[in-house]
């Protein structure tokens, strides 16, 4: 698919930052892998609190997707500090390019097979060579998307890795494994190369757009900041090991636990592990969400002295109004807010609601989120909750303003088998509703507290396993039949944002952050930029 052009979306905003001669378009290009702004909720309402919070410096917004069709319209409004836009599609930017009898560059294709060997040893490449390489990525002098498409270059490139290393007997399921891996590269190498100057970039994620943060600050040279909200290594493992359109093809012969996973699945996640050591050593600052995060970056291979936490905040006046319009009784309604995808285990709620009404037959289960992500994954769980005779107590109500929602929740619920730091935990404490979650990401912290003085506010709910719809069920009525234990829950929450989640810490942190890697940038003189 054809990329978008990009386009300047307002006559660029000053602000306290001093500008380059050269006239960059913005102070920080935002690089952003299929969110912000095509999808709501999670990581894109963060993108969008951070630039209306900095309003001060200037920013881009960079989106990378895969079709166009998988996306609408923007689903935000930019604030007056976004002064550049551009949107690019990963898939299917080979239909344009007729087949055509080719040579190829052998000699770039031994590079290729070199940088292909530093990883798989696990090795650094020597960064004069990484950057040569993906400077001269799709262009003449190194490996086009012609030549890798229908060179003959590259047809012995594929089929002498194939021989040498693959262990599956399918040439077909290998070659074009290889295709989908490496035809999104091309489009970040035009994305880098395209992108009007800036003064630094900052990747939402490793995954392509942290490798598009990597290609720009090797060929520009300009600070490169990284925040992994989730851990996008760690998430795509978990999408590939559900994935369908896998088929290992020890399948039909045994399929254990103990079955080593199929050649072409742990390409993949391979392909995934190395974008985002990529990422890692190009970028300074790496930012994680909380400490288990951090450890994760670093044991995943970023350098310790490069990491940091910055945790979420959110604007807690915005839920004074929601928590002044709770009742006095605690309504026996469970709320999920998130998007309704696998990664959420929406199917563990449903059945956490189908234990609890036996119990509580006027408990509701209201499922809250865009529902247009996977639509095979919604239809089963509205047949789920249908054939559990559960029409009469869950309610999908599809993307909704929380604002509104909240007062009417008596607990928030989390399933998911991944979460970062999830906001929507903040927004109920903050509103005045505890909350239930599974034990990811920083929800423990989030729900029992980090430190000595945070857990000697209590606990604001409760903690339960994945995929344990018995036991959320019967943590949801210990709360919910116990007025007191509530209200306690509901007290902590409302302590525990007001000191340790306000957003004015957050926004802080990264002006702070920004102001470190604006003040060493370099003028055209070899001068440290003043800001």
């Amino acid at each position: 698919m054809v990329e978008q052009v990009s386009r300047a979306v307002r006559p660029e905003v000053g602000g306290s930052m001093r500008r380059m001669s050269a006239g960059p378009v913005a102070d920080i290009a935002l690089l952003l892998e299929g969110t912000y702004p095509y999808v709501r909720g999670g990581v894109s309402s963060w993108v969008h609190q951070i630039i209306g919070g900095l309003p001060d410096i200037r920013f881009a917004v960079v989106f990378i997707g895969g079709e166009p069709e998988m996306y609408g319209l923007p689903q935000y409004e930019f604030p007056s500090n976004v002064t550049h836009v551009e949107t690019h599609y990963l898939l299917r930017q080979d239909k344009h390019i007729k087949p055509g009898a080719r040579a190829g560059n052998q000699t770039a294709f031994e590079e290729m097979d070199e940088l292909h060997g530093y990883m798989r040893k696990g090795g650094e490449m020597p960064r004069g060579q990484i950057a040569d390489a993906f400077s001269r990525l799709g262009a003449v002098g190194g490996i086009t998307q012609e030549d890798f498409l229908y060179s003959r270059a590259s047809w012995d490139y594929i089929t002498r890795q194939y021989r040498q290393r693959c262990t599956e007997p399918s040439f077909v399921d290998y070659f074009w494994a290889v295709r989908a891996m490496h035809a999104p590269l091309f489009v970040l190498a035009r994305v880098a190369a395209g992108l009007p100057p800036v003064r630094a970039v900052h990747a939402i994620s490793t995954g392509y757009a942290g490798l598009l943060g990597a290609m720009i600050r090797l060929r520009r040279n300009i600070p490169f900041v990284l925040t992994e909200h989730g851990i996008y290594t760690k998430e795509r493992k978990i999408d590939l090991a559900q994935a369908t359109w896998l088929h290992d093809h020890n399948d039909d012969v045994c399929n254990t636990l103990h079955d080593e996973m199929g050649y072409i699945r742990g390409l993949w996640i391979k392909f995934y592990e190395q974008i985002g050591l990529m990422a890692y050593a190009q970028a300074s600052p790496i930012v994680s969400l909380y400490e288990g995060n951090r450890d994760r970056q670093i044991a995943d291979g970023a350098d310790p002295e490069k990491t940091c936490v910055i945790t979420n905040g959110i604007d807690l006046t915005r839920y004074r109004a929601a928590f002044e319009k709770r009742p006095e009784t605690i309504p026996p309604v469970l709320g999920l807010i998130g998007r309704v995808v696998p990664i959420k285990d929406i199917k563990t709620f449903i059945r956490t609601l189908r234990m609890l009404v036996k119990e509580r037959p006027d408990a509701e289960g209201w499922i809250v989120g865009p529902e247009d992500e996977d639509p095979s994954y919604v239809y089963e769980c509205k047949d789920l909750a249908a054939s559990l005779g559960l029409n009469g107590h869950i309610k999908f109500l599809g993307f909704q303003n929380v604002v509104e929602i909240l007062p009417q929740l008596g607990l928030m619920v989390l399933t998911s088998i991944s979460e970062a730091l999830p906001l929507v935990v903040l927004e109920a404490f903050a509103s005045g509703v505890p909350c239930l979650a599974t034990d990811v990401g920083s929800c423990r912290e989030l729900i029992e507290g980090r430190s000595d003085e945070d857990r000697a506010l209590g606990a604001a709910g409760s903690v339960v396993f994945i995929a344990d719809p018995e036991g959320t069920a019967r943590a949801a009525l210990e709360l919910l039949n116990n007025g007191a234990r509530w209200r306690a829950a509901q007290q902590a929450g409302l302590e525990r944002v007001k000191r340790y989640y306000d957003d004015k810490l957050m926004f802080s942190s990264y002006r702070n952050l920004y102001l470190q890697a604006l003040g060493s940038e370099q003028d055209p003189a070899g001068q440290s930029i003043k800001v």
